[in-house]
């Protein structure tokens, strides 16, 4: 994985009513750290940029609905956000998984060290230097 593939740029749609959704919320997201926060092309949009270990697309908008803001619930605009929650939920758990286990790793390598692989030699070792 890349080290840009962790940094995301998404869109938060907020409903069209009541209006004034998106300047509270820019106000209230501008303070968090580690997160930008910008007015998008539209005036029902926020443009956020933030690192997948800090910060999700889930968690922020779950924040913003609980703090009483109305995200935009059309087909287009849920089909976005399960992809994008199911995304940042696998790079999520993908970067916090655990590397391998080293000794279980040498336990198979002694064990394939003693075992037979038939590329022995079995000419005796005074025969060897024989010229």
């Amino acid at each position: 994985m890349r080290p840009c593939d962790l940094e995301k740029n998404r869109e938060i749609v907020f409903h069209p009513v009541p209006a004034g959704q998106v300047e509270r919320a820019l106000s209230l997201l501008e303070g968090l750290e580690g997160l930008q926060v910008m007015a998008g092309a539209g005036a029902d949009r926020l443009l956020v940029s933030y690192h997948i270990c800090e910060y999700t697309l889930e968690g922020l908008e779950t924040a913003l609905a609980s703090q009483g803001f109305h995200l935009d619930n059309s087909l287009l605009s849920k089909l976005k956000r399960a992809l994008a929650y199911f995304c940042e939920g696998v790079q999520r758990r993908n970067v916090a998984a655990n590397e391998p286990d080293i000794k279980s790793q040498q336990a198979f390598m002694k064990v394939y060290e003693r075992h037979l692989h038939g590329d022995r030699d079995e000419t005796p070792e005074e025969w060897r230097g024989y010229k």
